[in-house]
């Protein structure tokens, strides 16, 4: 196995624990109040779920195709 792909597992599993915590930020309470009055989730929410999509993208891209060629 090569070292991209070993990356790659690595940031998807990251990806996956990020989602996983900006998912359960969604579900608190004050979350949900504040969404309900402005529209929008926290900073800290956004930056969970972004990161972890970014993360999670990344790392699968890497661990399908991040293999050594030789």
């Amino acid at each position: 196995m090569g070292t991209g792909r070993i990356i790659g597992i690595a940031l998807l599993v990251v990806g996956v624990i990020l989602l996983y915590f900006g998912y359960n930020a969604t579900q608190s309470g004050a979350e949900q109040i504040g969404e309900a009055i402005t529209g929008n989730y926290s900073d800290e929410t956004i930056f969970y779920l972004a990161a972890g999509a970014g993360s999670a993208i990344v790392g699968l891209l890497l661990a399908i195709f991040g293999g050594s060629r030789g």
